[in-house]
C-alpha cells in the first residue's frame, strides 16, 4: 500500500513550486524594510517607539504571520505524504543552531531586550509540533488554528509569569525582547498554512502552481526564498553595519532619557486612549519614574518582578490622576 494512501493525502507535484519560494522572498524583503526602520530607530534617526506601535506594529505582525504561514505550507508539502526524517533533522538542526546564535549575539548586543524566543525559535518548535498535525483533516487544522489564536484571550494567568514560561505567550506581562514570537497565538499561522496546503493539494491547485515561474522578474524573489535562512541571518547584521557607518559620519541628534521616554510612552498609550489623556499621562509617568529612580531601569529594559510591581503601581496612580484632571477640565 502506498504512503499517500496511508496518510489520506494527494501526492505533491514532482517539481519545486517556485510560487511559494517567491512568496517567501516577498515576506523576507518586507522583513528587511521593517528591520531597516527599526535600525534607524535604534540609532536615533526616527522617533523612539515608532516600530513598536500603530501601523508599524500591524505591519510587523503581518510579516511574521505570512512567514509562519509559509512554514506551515512547506511542512505539509515536504512531509504530508510521510515524514522524511533525514531532511527534517538536518533542517531542524540548522534552525536550532541559528536561533541559539541569535540569542547569544543579542544577549551581548542588547542584554535588556535580547531575543530569547524569536521567529527562528518559534519555527524550530513549530516544525516539531507540526508533525503531530500532518494527518489532521483540513477542518481540524482550521479549528486548531482558531483555538491556538484565541488561547491568549482566555488562558493568560499569573502562573505563566515566570521567565521560563514566557515562550508560551500566556503570561500576564509582556516580556521585553527585540523579537518575541511565542507559541500562542503565533502557532496558529503555521496550522493555517498546513490547512491551506492540504486543501490546495486536494483541490488540485498545487498541481497548477507546480514548476518554474515564467517571469524573469520573479527570479530574485525565488532565489531569496530558496535560501531564506541564510538571507535572514545575514540581512540584519548588514543593515546595522550600514546604519552604523552612516552614523559615524552623520550621527543622529543626542536625546536625553526624558526625551526618549515620552514618544514611546505616547505611542503605546494611543493604542487604547485618546491623545489628550496620553499627553498628560506620559508626563505624569515621566515625573513619577524619575522621582522613583526607576526611569533609567525602564529605559534599559530591565525586567524584574520588583520593578514591574513599582511601575504598575505608578501607572495606576497616574491613570487615576490623569482621568480626574481631565474630568475637572470638562466640568
Amino acid at each position: 500500500m502506498q504512503t499517500s494512501t496511508l496518510t489520506g493525502s494527494i501526492p505533491a507535484p514532482a517539481r519545486r513550486i517556485e510560487a511559494i519560494d517567491a512568496a517567501r522572498g516577498i515576506a523576507l524583503l518586507a522583513m528587511v524594510s521593517y528591520h531597516f526602520t527599526w535600525d534607524l530607530e535604534f540609532f536615533g534617526y526616527v522617533t523612539r517607539g515608532l516600530t513598536a506601535f500603530g501601523g508599524w506594529k500591524i505591519y510587523a505582525r503581518g510579516i511574521a504571520s505570512s512567514f509562519l504561514f509559509l512554514v506551515g505550507v512547506s511542512l505539509m508539502l515536504a512531509h504530508g505524504n510521510g515524514i522524511r526524517w533525514n531532511g527534517f533533522g538536518k533542517r531542524l538542526a540548522m534552525i536550532v543552531a541559528a536561533a541559539l546564535a541569535i540569542t547569544v549575539a543579542t544577549w551581548f548586543a542588547t542584554p535588556g531586550s535580547f531575543i530569547f524566543f524569536g521567529i527562528l525559535h518559534h519555527i524550530a518548535l513549530a516544525s516539531v509540533l507540526g508533525l503531530a498535525f500532518l494527518r489532521f483533516p483540513v477542518w481540524a487544522l482550521g479549528l486548531a488554528a482558531v483555538l491556538v489564536a484565541a488561547a491568549p484571550q482566555f488562558l493568560r494567568l499569573p502562573a505563566f509569569d515566570h521567565p521560563s514560561l514566557w515562550w508560551l505567550g500566556l503570561s500576564t506581562i509582556n516580556p521585553r525582547s527585540n523579537d518575541y514570537v511565542p507559541l500562542f497565538p503565533w502557532f496558529a499561522a503555521v496550522l493555517a498554512g498546513m490547512a491551506a496546503a492540504k486543501f490546495a493539494k486536494a483541490s488540485g491547485l498545487l498541481a497548477r502552481l507546480g514548476g518554474h515561474l515564467p517571469q524573469a522578474a520573479a527570479r530574485p524573489l525565488v532565489l531569496i526564498g530558496q535560501h531564506s535562512l541564510a538571507f535572514y541571518l545575514i540581512h540584519q547584521p548588514v543593515l546595522i553595519a550600514c546604519v552604523w557607518l552612516f552614523a559615524q559620519v552623520w550621527p543622529a541628534p543626542a536625546q536625553s532619557p526624558q526625551a526618549a521616554f515620552v514618544p514611546a510612552c505616547e505611542a503605546s498609550c494611543r493604542e487604547v486612549r485618546e491623545q489628550a489623556f496620553c499627553t498628560a499621562y506620559c508626563a505624569c509617568m515621566l515625573d513619577a519614574l524619575d522621582k522613583d529612580g526607576a526611569l533609567d531601569k525602564v529605559l534599559r529594559g530591565e525586567q524584574t518582578a520588583e520593578l514591574s510591581s513599582r511601575v504598575s503601581g505608578l501607572a495606576s496612580t497616574c491613570t487615576v490622576e490623569t482621568d480626574m484632571s481631565l474630568m475637572g477640565r470638562e466640568e
